[in-house]
């Protein structure tokens, strides 16, 4: 597994045990989220951890499940199924993170179902 592989599975891991701080490392301070091919929706660390923050509170039994990934090196893209609770809403998402400097720098998402 490449060191890119291995910091997005550290931030997998981080966010199916809603540790906010074990997540946050794997990104750089100046981190985007964003929906492919769209506009970015959060921008830096305190709006990364504010969005995530309320998730985990919102959805507190919220887990991903890696389906597959593929790692080009700087770019690792993780197809997801994510179930928000037991018997609760699913659905599977594209995560395609760009790495920089050994951090993750921005994660664009493709939502299954999104036009």
């Amino acid at each position: 597994m490449s060191g890119s592989s291995e910091l997005v599975q550290r931030q997998l891991d981080a966010y199916n045990a809603h540790d906010i701080d074990a997540f946050l490392a794997c990104y750089a301070d100046d981190a985007v989220l964003a929906g492919l091919n769209g506009d970015v929706t959060h921008r830096g660390l305190a709006a990364i951890r504010k969005r995530h923050e309320d998730l985990f509170y919102e959805f507190p039994r919220n887990h991903a499940k890696l389906v597959n990934r593929i790692d080009l090196g700087t770019t690792v893209i993780d197809h997801e199924q994510v179930e928000r609770a037991p018997g609760g809403d699913r659905f599977e998402v594209a995560a395609i993170y760009t790495i920089k400097a050994g951090k993750i720098a921005r994660v664009d998402f493709a939502r299954a179902g999104a036009v």
